[in-house]
């Protein structure tokens, strides 16, 4: 699959799940981007995203959930576009993401909507 990202930019990956980590680190390089991988949302400021960036966080870290961690980005003025991943999100949890700007990709992560959703957000 080629979802070439036509602009610079990183995407910054954020999931407790080492497979997950690795399987989209591998897939999103081997589409010539640059990916960034943490286990924890307290970690995403370090990385000082920026809006050429794209954001994939898992709603479930241990710590501060991916909402959370978005909610306090968006508090410090970051408006990088982010994709929330999520199984079986509440109404509640839809709710947040779309105050937040964050669109939402369900798990399982089958298919190509992830990486359509990541190319057309790089893109813009």
């Amino acid at each position: 699959m080629d979802f070439h990202v036509p602009r610079p930019g990183r995407l910054i990956v954020i999931d407790d799940d080492a497979h997950v980590l690795a399987a989209l680190k591998f897939t999103f390089e081997a589409d010539g981007c640059e990916v960034l991988t943490r286990s924890r949302g307290e970690d995403l400021p370090e990385l000082q995203p920026d809006a050429n960036d794209c954001i994939i966080i898992d709603e479930r870290l241990p710590g501060r959930t991916g909402l959370e961690t978005l909610k306090l980005l968006r508090a410090a003025g970051v408006t990088t576009p982010a994709i929330l991943v999520t199984s079986h999100p509440s109404v509640a949890v839809r709710g947040r993401a779309a105050k937040l700007g964050v669109e939402i990709v369900e798990k399982p992560l089958i298919g190509d909507a992830l990486p359509r959703r990541v190319a057309a957000l790089m893109s813009r």
